[in-house]
């Protein structure tokens, strides 16, 4: 009897760490590791800056009059929120990089208040932005109409979930999955 007590009892606790190891959110794609041009005009290379980290990436342009500010001033929330992460980044990635030089990526991310450490604003070619914007997270190719959402990628470079920027909670929502993911083991 004692055997089936104590089996009980680790099983119990095996189930109860089981869940602490997965988020339970999905795997969507895996991000193929890119280097493009950050706002300070260095080479960002993904394998570096975003290798075992939790990281959301969304895709904006510098003169859009549409949702990009929007999308900007949301990711502003998520900065706040998870300042204290050092194993979080965030990533804003230009779909016009005619246009989006380092130095105005620049200007526009200081109007938004962003930390340098953690969210940055990148550009590249036309083919590297197209195969990241468009055959990885399948939300935007330069100059085409975007989407307005951001993606999480957990510290394995899998794209584990998507958020509409149009719904209220879902910049909460994205909150407390990056939290899980930090979590997550598996």
């Amino acid at each position: 009897m004692q055997k089936i007590v104590r089996l009980a009892a680790v099983c119990a606790v095996c189930l109860t760490l089981a869940g602490c190891l997965s988020s339970g959110l999905p795997t969507l794609g895996q991000v193929p590791n890119f280097t493009l041009t950050g706002e300070d005009g260095q080479p960002f290379r993904s394998s570096e800056q975003l290798a075992n980290k939790v990281w959301v990436a969304d895709f904006i342009f510098t003169t859009c009059h549409g949702p990009c500010p929007r999308m900007t001033a949301h990711m502003k929330r998520v900065q706040d929120a998870t300042l204290d992460f050092a194993d979080v980044e965030l990533v804003s990635i230009t779909i016009d990089p005619k246009n989006d030089t380092p130095e105005k990526l620049k200007e526009y991310a200081q109007r938004f208040g962003y930390d340098s450490e953690h969210w940055h604003f990148l550009t590249g070619s036309v083919e590297e932005l197209n195969r990241i914007g468009n055959d990885t997270f399948h939300l935007a190719g330069v100059g085409e109409e975007h989407g307005t959402r951001f993606a999480v990628v957990d510290r394995k470079g899998r794209i584990r979930a998507y958020y509409e920027i149009s719904d209220t909670q879902s910049i909460q929502q994205l909150v407390e999955d990056i939290k899980k993911l930090r979590k997550e083991v598996l």
